[in-house]
Parts: C-alpha cells; sequence; structure tokens
C-alpha cells in the first residue's frame, strides 16, 4: 500500500515573489502619493482647472474682437507686515493684446522679509486664457526694512477664449494675489503662511 507524501507549503520562491510584489506595491503607492502634488499642478496649469494662470514666453501672435473688464485683487497673509495693492484696481483688456500693470508693495517693518505670492483667476473657466509672460508670483521677493517696490505683471487674454462657449457670457475676469511669509527665513511663526491658498 503506498502511502501519499505530505502536502507542503508553497516553496519559498513562491514566498519571495508574494514579498516582492507586496514591497513594489507599497513603494509604488509611496511614489504616488509624492507626485500627486506636482502631477496635481501640471494638471492645473495645462487645464486651467481651479482658476490656474498660463505662462506664456511672449504675446499673442494674433488679436481678437473682444474686450474683458480685468479687476486685480492683492492681499496678504497673517504676520506679514506688508501692504500690498495695485497701480490700478480694474482695466479693460482686449484678447491678444499684451497688457503690463504694476503693483506696489511696502515691508513696514524694521526687519527684511521674504515673500511668495500665490494666485488664482475667476471665474475658473478664464484659467486656461490667461497668459502670464512676466510675473512677480513666479519666484520668492524680498524687502529689506521700510523697503517699497513696484512689480510688474504682463499678460494677455488668449483670444481662443471667443470660441469657447464656456466663456460666452463672461464678460470680465479677476486676478487675485496673496503674499504670504516664507517659512524659510528666520525667525518665521509655524502659522505663518500655513493657509492653503488655491494654484
Amino acid at each position: 500500500m503506498t502511502i501519499p507524501a505530505p502536502k507542503t507549503s508553497a516553496s519559498p520562491r513562491r514566498h519571495s515573489m508574494v514579498a516582492l510584489a507586496v514591497v513594489g506595491m507599497v513603494a509604488g503607492m509611496a511614489g504616488m502619493s509624492f507626485a500627486a502634488a506636482p502631477l496635481y499642478q501640471i494638471f492645473c496649469r495645462i487645464t486651467g482647472y481651479g482658476g490656474t494662470t498660463q505662462v506664456a514666453t511672449q504675446g499673442s501672435a494674433t488679436r481678437g474682437e473682444r474686450s474683458l473688464t480685468v479687476r486685480f485683487d492683492a492681499n496678504v497673509g497673517k504676520g506679514l507686515p506688508w501692504t500690498f495693492e495695485p497701480e490700478i484696481p480694474v482695466l479693460k483688456a482686449r484678447t491678444g493684446e499684451t497688457q503690463t500693470v504694476f503693483f506696489k508693495v511696502t515691508n513696514h517693518s524694521d526687519r527684511q522679509w521674504t515673500a511668495n505670492a500665490v494666485y488664482n483667476v475667476a471665474p475658473d473657466q478664464s484659467g486656461l486664457y490667461f497668459n502670464k509672460i512676466s510675473c512677480f508670483c513666479f519666484s520668492e521677493q524680498t524687502l529689506g526694512p521700510g523697503e517699497s517696490a513696484e512689480w510688474p505683471v504682463v499678460f494677455y487674454l488668449d483670444p481662443a477664449l471667443e470660441k469657447d462657449e464656456t466663456m460666452a457670457g463672461v464678460e470680465g475676469v479677476t486676478l487675485s494675489y496673496t503674499f504670504f511669509a516664507s517659512k524659510k527665513q528666520p525667525g518665521a511663526r509655524a502659522d505663518v503662511g500655513s493657509s492653503q491658498p488655491r494654484l
């Protein structure tokens, strides 16, 4: 009489493959979590989602027919001792026409401050057509004690908005900025710049 061999558990090789698969999944999920924020920012820039403006290297090659009202909104985050305001609060901009607006900013403290500007446009769908050629918001800005400066924003509205049905009833857009103190500077409080601004 033949006695059947006892059933053995999975081979060591199979255990190793399962372990590698689990480690790979964990590593992949970790990588995706780190990539989520940059990918979301790229998505917003490409689509204009959430009022994210576009970046252009030069002005528009064509001029459109429509003119829209562009309003400028300037704000300063908690703890940053600056005043910040546009040279003019509103202007009329023809699509495809390059515009330049200056913003005046003053540091009212007795020490140097560094800050970043976050921005968006409203209504949200206009972000796809609001092209910035130059902007102080592209990098950190530093002002010394009592220092004032005037910083330009150079932009145009893409004439392609005239073919977008979602923009047909839009007569004006608002470009909003908020400066937040950089967390890198010495003596910056933990709550400074802790708000979650829109992209």
